[in-house]
């Protein structure tokens, strides 16, 4: 990869070397990724020449300084074009929302140079979607070095990316867990399996176990026993954000793809479109609704956020519960309106389907982000107490 020299426009969707990147590379190798199974490394090194992995860094670094509006309308266009890839960016921003506040200036500086791709690693078998509780361990070795042992479930990028923000139990302090930086190609890592999945095909998500991995006390992000507050204050809205601006993105995608069917598909024997029917075109309408609420909804959102508003957080929380429904109700009518058409490869429509249902299952779960909004509402602790 090239070190790119950071040049972000106010609206970076719009901007030349983004568009570029989607229709020179991310949407030609969109549909092979799906097929394939396979890491989209030619869209993220194309995403990394273009300055865009280092977008979210602080401009001290390197980076472009940009905002959450700016990540999530990068966001949202990947998603349009390719679910995985996006997912990739999106994991690595909310990552490195975490290092550009605690992690060493070398990662930093490499980020924004494109040369440093990174991700979450907090989902884990024995605790599952309950992200905020850890069973993995952090054990001193000696006075400098410190063994991480854990079975992670879930992790975008597994085995692709450079670097896993990591949680554990604490080291020692009170708390519910403690953050690392644990490079990829540390002793007694291990991916275990190639991903597989339904949808977000070349995201690479597979379990990583680590087994006695060894790393410096100097690898721990934040203070022992506050990760769990670093998360919620970085990592968990950057997340919970982008994934509403992901399902929005495949939203719009599903919905551009369906308009395109009803007006191309016609009833010979009446010489009209599907379009000009009522009934299918009652049923795009109720579509086109819930996708415009739920832009409004994000778009309240990151207004909250940027302005520092009471309710900022409860918008954090209602927006991925929201996006992740809409979106799996709209991918649903949009099969249900294409027909037949939808279950072919080359429509598109049965891509995005598959894609649009993984924001229901990923932590924090639909379930789980509607009892925090129930807790929130009712003035109660977001997290039951570990025993």
């Amino acid at each position: 990869m090239t070190s790119p020299t950071i040049e972000i426009p106010p609206s970076v969707a719009a901007g030349e070397p983004f568009e570029a990147v989607l229709s020179g590379t991310v949407r030609p190798l969109a549909d092979d990724v799906d097929r394939t199974g396979r890491f989209p490394r030619e869209g993220v090194r194309a995403l990394a020449d273009a300055g865009l992995l280092g977008l979210l860094s602080a401009r001290e670094s390197g980076g472009a300084g940009g905002d959450l509006r700016q990540a999530a309308e990068v966001i949202e266009h990947l998603a349009g074009t390719c679910g995985s890839t996006a997912m990739v960016l999106l994991m690595h921003y909310a990552a490195v929302t975490v290092i550009d506040r605690h992690g060493p200036q070398e990662v930093r500086r490499e980020i924004t140079q494109g040369r440093h791709l990174s991700t979450l690693a907090f989902s884990e078998k024995g605790s599952r979607s309950h992200f905020w509780a850890p069973v993995g361990t952090a054990v001193p070795e000696d006075a400098r070095t410190v063994r991480l042992d854990a079975e992670k479930s879930w992790v975008t990028s597994a085995g692709e990316a450079d670097s896993y923000v990591w949680s554990s139990r604490p080291l020692g302090a009170d708390g519910a867990m403690t953050l690392w930086l644990v490079p990829a190609g540390s002793a007694g890592l291990h991916v275990r399996g190639d991903y597989d999945g339904f949808g977000l095909r070349g995201n690479a998500s597979s379990p990583v176990t680590g087994e006695g991995v060894s790393v410096p006390r100097t690898a721990m992000l934040g203070a022992d026993g506050a990760g769990l507050d670093v998360a919620l204050q970085l990592a968990l809205p950057c997340f919970l954000v982008l994934s509403a601006a992901f399902s929005l993105g495949v939203t719009e995608a599903l919905l551009e793809l369906t308009a395109r069917h009803l007006g191309a598909a016609h009833l010979e024997h009446l010489g009209r479109s599907l379009a000009e029917e009522p009934l299918p075109r009652q049923h795009y309408a109720r579509l086109r609704l819930r996708a415009d609420a739920l832009r409004a909804f994000l778009d309240d959102t990151l207004s909250a956020l940027a302005t520092g508003r009471a309710d900022a957080q409860l918008k954090v929380l209602q927006v991925k519960a929201l996006a992740a429904e809409a979106a799996a109700e709209v991918a649903d009518g949009a099969m249900r309106l294409c027909g037949g058409a939808a279950f072919r490869r080359e429509t598109g429509v049965e891509r995005r389907f598959r894609d649009a249902l993984a924001a229901r299952v990923m932590a924090p779960t639909t379930e789980t982000l509607h009892d925090f909004c129930g807790r929130a509402g009712l003035g109660l602790p977001l997290f039951e107490e570990a025993r």
